[in-house]
């Protein structure tokens, strides 16, 4: 299972880095495409956890690849009509196509092409291969209702603290948050911002343990202040720079061919956004095993398994895309090429000699001598003496 994971410095050496894109109008289609996601998702009626699996499908694609290579918004339709299968709320490709054709201009409409439907079904393929069939995707949105429910305190605070962080979670999801860190410390990151902006302060909680200096230590381990305020920097970050109105559009309106071929590549850190209201859902109840992130920022192998039957972080592991190209149509014979000998100059080709004929033996004596099957039936008994002899049988008559 391939690791989703990365470091800062690999998220700054995506293929779109490397096709001449630079990284802030790369965090600026990150960021667009995941939020065309959520109003198509949010248009649709389709749930958070749809949208947010559409979401990461699409983050994680563009690690591998470029966006010069696929546009943003065929790639976002692919990822949410993927995503609603797998969450098991599936649209159909032209509803999302028409949904998708309400909310794009012309312009950004054209890069789906002539057959729009076929542009999204034949990335679908591709889609597939590039995550590695690795579907089932976890997200912060169970862990913050789990760990909320654990929290002592005023019901008000407490109810106003989690509908915030909710909100932070969903404007996550337009940064690269998804590929930095697990989703337990992404939801313990926002709660903790959204604990500071309301003014609630956690001061008990159910389970407590001397062993606890803090209510998250009871589900990760080793988590510093300064790993929660990277995280709740992030997401501030979308809220300090200004929407551009005159930044340039996606790249080209058609593809572009590859560039070159190139090693497994990381992806950027996402920008700005506005909250998101998805609705407020009750989720699952997810196991309690802490989470143990590593110092250097490369996780440790380790599993996450929740009710569900997800699964967090798998070994950490580098998977290369298999990039070999199949032979050319060219090169692949499709009728019989003749030789240029004349056949009179061949020599004669004669069928091989049937090889002798064994010599004649007798068929080798029976393994068991043959059966009388007269003996099946034995002969009837024989007639006793002088039967011809004795005078027949007549029946007394009646009386006179």
């Amino acid at each position: 299972m391939p690791c989703w994971y990365y470091e800062k410095k690999e998220l700054r050496k995506t293929p779109s880095a490397q096709d001449g894109i630079d990284y802030d109008t790369e965090c600026r289609y990150r960021k667009e495409g995941a939020r065309f996601i959520i109003d198509t998702g949010t248009k649709m009626d389709l749930g958070y956890n749809t949208m947010a699996t559409g979401v990461v499908y699409f983050h994680r694609f563009y690690m591998y690849h470029s966006f010069r290579t696929f546009p943003r918004y065929v790639t976002a339709c692919c990822c949410l009509f993927l995503a609603g299968k797998v969450e098991e709320t599936p649209k159909k490709c032209r509803d999302i196509i028409k949904t998708a054709m309400d909310l794009l201009t012309d312009q950004k409409f054209a890069t789906f092409g002539d057959d729009p439907k076929e542009e999204v079904m034949t990335l679908e393929r591709i889609l597939l291969q590039t995550i590695k069939f690795d579907l089932q995707v976890d997200h912060p949105y169970g862990f913050l209702l789990k760990y909320a429910k654990c929290l002592k305190g005023d019901k008000t605070k407490l109810h106003k603290m989690v509908q915030m962080a909710w909100t932070f979670v969903n404007d996550s999801l337009c940064t690269t948050l998804c590929l930095q860190w697990e989703p337990e410390i992404i939801a313990v990151a926002l709660m903790y911002l959204a604990g500071k902006l309301s003014k609630f302060e956690v001061v008990d909680w159910v389970g407590r343990t001397s062993k606890h200096l803090r209510w998250w230590d009871m589900f990760i381990e080793d988590v510093t202040m300064d790993l929660l305020e990277d995280i709740c920097h992030q997401v501030l970050d979308l809220y300090s720079q200004p929407q551009s109105s005159q930044a340039p559009d996606s790249p080209p309106m058609t593809r572009a061919p590859p560039k070159k071929e190139l090693p497994l590549p990381p992806g950027p850190v996402i920008l700005p956004t506005t909250p998101v209201g998805m609705p407020l859902a009750p989720g699952a109840m997810l196991s309690q095993t802490p989470v143990k992130p590593s110092s250097s920022k490369v996780l440790d192998p380790k599993v996450l398994m929740t009710n569900g039957g997800g699964l967090g972080v798998a070994d950490k592991m580098s998977v290369d895309i298999d990039k070999s190209a199949p032979a050319a149509a060219s090169v692949i014979p499709t009728t019989y090429q003749y030789s240029n000998t004349p056949y009179t100059v061949l020599p004669p080709h004669y069928p091989p000699h049937a090889p002798p004929a064994p010599p004649f033996t007798a068929a080798p004596p029976p393994a068991y001598p043959p059966i009388n099957h007269t003996q099946y039936y034995p002969p009837p008994p024989p007639a006793p003496p002088n039967a011809a002899a004795r005078p027949p049988y007549y029946p007394p008559s009646g009386p006179p």
